[in-house]
Protein backbone atom coordinates (compact mmCIF):
# COMPACT_ATOMS: atom_id res chain seq x y z
CA UNK A 1 0.00 0.00 0.00
CA UNK A 2 1.45 3.35 -1.05
CA UNK A 3 1.59 6.01 1.65
CA UNK A 4 2.25 9.45 0.20
CA UNK A 5 4.80 11.73 1.84
CA UNK A 6 3.92 15.23 0.68
CA UNK A 7 6.16 18.25 0.27
CA UNK A 8 7.35 19.40 3.72
CA UNK A 9 6.15 16.11 5.20
CA UNK A 10 7.47 13.00 6.94
CA UNK A 11 6.17 9.48 7.52
CA UNK A 12 7.60 6.46 9.36
CA UNK A 13 6.36 2.88 9.40
CA UNK A 14 7.01 -0.64 10.61
CA UNK A 15 4.21 -2.10 8.45
CA UNK A 16 5.71 -4.37 5.76
CA UNK A 17 2.74 -3.74 3.45
CA UNK A 18 3.63 -0.04 3.23
CA UNK A 19 5.69 1.69 0.57
CA UNK A 20 6.49 5.32 1.36
CA UNK A 21 6.37 7.50 -1.76
CA UNK A 22 7.23 11.13 -2.40
CA UNK A 23 6.84 12.97 -5.69
CA UNK A 24 8.23 16.16 -7.18
CA UNK A 25 11.71 16.12 -5.69
CA UNK A 26 13.28 19.06 -7.49
CA UNK A 27 15.38 21.34 -5.31
CA UNK A 28 13.81 19.63 -2.27
CA UNK A 29 15.54 16.67 -0.64
CA UNK A 30 14.05 13.24 -0.11
CA UNK A 31 15.70 11.37 2.74
CA UNK A 32 15.04 7.73 3.63
CA UNK A 33 16.27 5.86 6.68
CA UNK A 34 15.77 2.13 7.20
CA UNK A 35 16.73 -0.38 9.90
CA UNK A 36 16.79 -3.83 8.25
CA UNK A 37 16.77 -5.74 11.55
CA UNK A 38 13.43 -4.41 12.81
CA UNK A 39 12.17 -3.37 9.34
CA UNK A 40 11.44 0.21 10.35
CA UNK A 41 11.75 2.98 7.81
CA UNK A 42 10.97 6.60 7.31
CA UNK A 43 10.96 9.28 4.67
CA UNK A 44 11.31 13.05 4.91
CA UNK A 45 10.66 15.51 2.06
CA UNK A 46 12.07 18.87 3.12
CA UNK A 47 12.08 22.14 1.16
CA UNK A 48 14.59 24.47 2.81
CA UNK A 49 17.91 24.17 4.65
CA UNK A 50 17.41 26.17 7.84
CA UNK A 51 14.45 26.89 10.10
CA UNK A 52 15.86 30.29 11.10
CA UNK A 53 14.52 31.48 7.73
CA UNK A 54 11.02 31.34 9.25
CA UNK A 55 10.74 30.20 12.87
CA UNK A 56 6.92 30.36 12.84
CA UNK A 57 6.72 27.97 9.89
CA UNK A 58 9.29 25.73 11.57
CA UNK A 59 7.11 25.50 14.67
CA UNK A 60 4.00 24.69 12.64
CA UNK A 61 5.72 22.38 10.16
CA UNK A 62 9.21 21.23 11.20
CA UNK A 63 9.40 18.91 8.17
CA UNK A 64 9.79 21.94 5.90
CA UNK A 65 13.41 22.43 7.01
CA UNK A 66 16.49 20.18 7.14
CA UNK A 67 17.62 21.24 10.60
CA UNK A 68 14.26 20.56 12.25
CA UNK A 69 12.95 17.70 10.08
CA UNK A 70 15.98 15.40 10.03
CA UNK A 71 16.22 14.94 13.83
CA UNK A 72 12.48 14.24 14.04
CA UNK A 73 12.76 11.58 11.30
CA UNK A 74 15.49 9.71 13.17
CA UNK A 75 13.77 10.02 16.57
CA UNK A 76 10.47 8.81 15.13
CA UNK A 77 12.19 5.68 13.77
CA UNK A 78 13.93 5.09 17.11
CA UNK A 79 10.50 5.08 18.79
CA UNK A 80 9.57 2.13 16.55
CA UNK A 81 12.73 0.22 17.54
CA UNK A 82 15.28 1.36 14.96
CA UNK A 83 18.91 1.73 16.05
CA UNK A 84 21.14 4.49 14.63
CA UNK A 85 24.09 2.21 13.90
CA UNK A 86 21.95 -0.09 11.73
CA UNK A 87 20.20 2.64 9.74
CA UNK A 88 20.65 2.65 5.98
CA UNK A 89 20.48 6.25 4.76
CA UNK A 90 19.64 7.27 1.19
CA UNK A 91 19.18 10.74 -0.30
CA UNK A 92 17.73 12.11 -3.54
CA UNK A 93 16.88 15.53 -4.97
CA UNK A 94 18.73 18.80 -4.69
CA UNK A 95 18.18 19.65 -8.35
CA UNK A 96 18.40 23.06 -9.90
CA UNK A 97 15.04 23.12 -11.67
CA UNK A 98 13.35 26.49 -11.21
CA UNK A 99 16.35 28.75 -10.62
CA UNK A 100 18.27 28.16 -13.85
CA UNK A 101 20.51 31.16 -13.17
CA UNK A 102 21.78 29.52 -9.98
CA UNK A 103 21.27 32.68 -7.96
CA UNK A 104 19.61 30.97 -4.99
CA UNK A 105 21.11 27.47 -5.30
CA UNK A 106 18.36 26.03 -3.08
CA UNK A 107 19.10 22.44 -4.14
CA UNK A 108 22.79 22.74 -3.29
CA UNK A 109 22.03 24.54 -0.03
CA UNK A 110 19.50 21.85 0.95
CA UNK A 111 22.07 19.13 0.34
CA UNK A 112 24.83 21.05 2.16
CA UNK A 113 22.56 21.44 5.20
CA UNK A 114 21.94 17.68 5.28
CA UNK A 115 25.66 16.90 4.99
CA UNK A 116 26.45 19.31 7.83
CA UNK A 117 23.82 17.73 10.11
CA UNK A 118 25.04 14.22 9.25
CA UNK A 119 28.69 15.17 9.80
CA UNK A 120 27.89 16.59 13.25
CA UNK A 121 25.95 13.44 14.16
CA UNK A 122 28.26 10.82 12.67
CA UNK A 123 25.77 9.61 10.04
CA UNK A 124 26.98 8.19 6.74
CA UNK A 125 25.02 8.23 3.48
CA UNK A 126 24.76 4.78 1.89
CA UNK A 127 23.51 5.97 -1.52
CA UNK A 128 22.45 9.20 -3.17
CA UNK A 129 21.20 10.70 -6.41
CA UNK A 130 21.70 14.45 -6.11
CA UNK A 131 21.73 17.50 -8.35
CA UNK A 132 21.19 17.92 -12.03
CA UNK A 133 18.07 19.53 -13.40
CA UNK A 134 15.58 16.66 -13.07
CA UNK A 135 12.56 15.85 -10.94
CA UNK A 136 12.50 12.60 -9.01
CA UNK A 137 9.94 10.34 -7.37
CA UNK A 138 11.33 8.31 -4.45
CA UNK A 139 9.89 5.06 -3.05
CA UNK A 140 10.91 3.13 0.11
CA UNK A 141 9.60 -0.42 0.62
CA UNK A 142 9.23 -1.08 4.35
CA UNK A 143 9.26 -4.86 3.68
CA UNK A 144 12.67 -4.86 1.96
CA UNK A 145 14.26 -1.45 2.49
CA UNK A 146 14.67 -1.05 -1.26
CA UNK A 147 14.68 2.56 -2.46
CA UNK A 148 13.74 3.22 -6.06
CA UNK A 149 13.78 6.45 -7.99
CA UNK A 150 11.82 7.49 -11.04
CA UNK A 151 13.87 10.22 -12.69
CA UNK A 152 12.31 12.49 -15.29
CA UNK A 153 13.64 11.61 -18.72
CA UNK A 154 15.83 8.79 -17.36
CA UNK A 155 13.45 6.07 -16.15
CA UNK A 156 13.72 4.02 -12.95
CA UNK A 157 16.77 3.37 -10.82
CA UNK A 158 17.43 1.39 -7.63
CA UNK A 159 19.32 3.55 -5.18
Amino acid sequence: MDVIVGVADMKVSDDPSVTLVTHSLGSCIGLTVYDPVVKVGGMLHYMLPESQLDSNKARNNPWMFADTGIPILFKSCYKLGAVKGRMIVKVAGGSQVMDSSGVFNIGKRNYAALRKIFWRNNVLIDAEDIGGSVNRTMRLSIATGEVTLKISGQGNKIL
